[in-house]
């Protein structure tokens, strides 16, 4: 009877212990949320150049690191240079009108201040002298542009970056506005970690994050949270984002109706072990805050 009785006993307390791991890990997820379902982002600067024309130097390849203000290739600039020498001889041609009409306005103001020559020929002067000068302002402008055109066949760089998507080559006629390559900004990086809606509200701005690189769990680094996303994309159109601008998240499962994940951005403030490239797949610990209320915590958030 005895022995029954503590094998009863043992059961119960096995039983117990086991439902209170269960309700601490639980309690744990929830309280201090961590996800495996994070990606390194960053932004994506689109280059384009701004005249068309012929490809005549190619400075960089694909993948290459490049700083700002480092030439990326150069548009034959042939054509905007006679542009220029067009709008220098417009410029000089128009400066010499406006002297010759400035000259016909002294002589005419003479004139009618000594009550020779009639008001009509005086005001005449005056128009002919301020549309003169008015071409003058037009003609310096079209100069102005023409160097700018001429400026824009050395396609530099933005932003510090990585080249990315680089499949073009020397002869290769290129149209104003139309993306040729992208850039990668070095220093935006930044991951996107999505969190069941049900962690959110244990996640504050300003909160110390881990991060884990996939194949390199022994060698986490620190970030801290920048914000949490207000919105993802509904994919069964029943949303009011109909250009799909915001963040699309699927589901894990699609027969079992599972809390929405929101991405939190998180700024990378340690050292990666390995550098940051755009979608490589990190898994996300929030970090419990040590001594602060709630109330503290929204209070010094950034």
């Amino acid at each position: 009877m005895k022995v029954r009785l503590i094998n009863y006993l043992i059961t119960f307390v096995l039983i117990g212990l086991a439902v209170w791991a269960g309700v601490s890990l639980y309690s744990s997820y929830i309280q201090n949320p961590w996800t495996r379902d994070g990606q390194v982002r960053a932004n994506v600067v689109g280059i384009a150049p701004r005249v068309s024309g012929p490809i005549i130097h190619v400075e960089v390849r694909d993948n290459q690191q490049v700083k700002i203000g480092d030439p990326l290739f150069e548009i034959d600039p042939a054509d905007f240079k006679a542009q220029v020498d067009v709008s220098t001889g417009q410029v000089q041609n128009a400066e010499a009108n406006f002297k010759q009409k400035q000259q016909d306005l002294d002589r005419q103001t003479d004139l009618y201040q000594k009550h020779v020559s009639a008001q009509q020929d005086f005001q005449n002067a005056q128009d002919a002298f301020y549309a003169a000068q008015a071409q003058v302002v037009s003609a310096k402008a079209s100069l102005e542009l023409a160097q700018l055109n001429l400026s824009y066949t050395k396609v530099v760089t933005p932003v510090d970056g990585y080249v990315t998507n680089w499949n073009t080559s020397v002869g290769t006629y290129v149209t104003a506005g139309k993306e040729l390559l992208a850039l990668v900004d070095t220093d935006s990086f930044w991951v996107a970690g999505y969190f069941k809606e049900t962690q959110l509200p244990h996640i504050k701005m300003g909160q110390k994050a881990k991060i884990v690189d996939i194949g390199y769990e022994n060698k986490p680094f620190e970030g801290v949270v920048r914000s949490v996303g207000w919105g993802i994309f509904v994919q069964d159109g029943s949303g009011s984002d109909s250009t799909g601008l915001l963040p699309s998240v699927s589901q894990t499962i699609d027969w079992v109706r599972l809390p929405q994940r929101f991405p939190v951005r998180i700024l990378v403030t340690g050292k990666p072990p390995v550098p940051l490239r755009i979608g490589q797949t990190v898994s996300v610990a929030i970090l419990p805050e040590v001594g602060s209320t709630e109330g503290e915590q929204e209070k010094t958030a950034p």
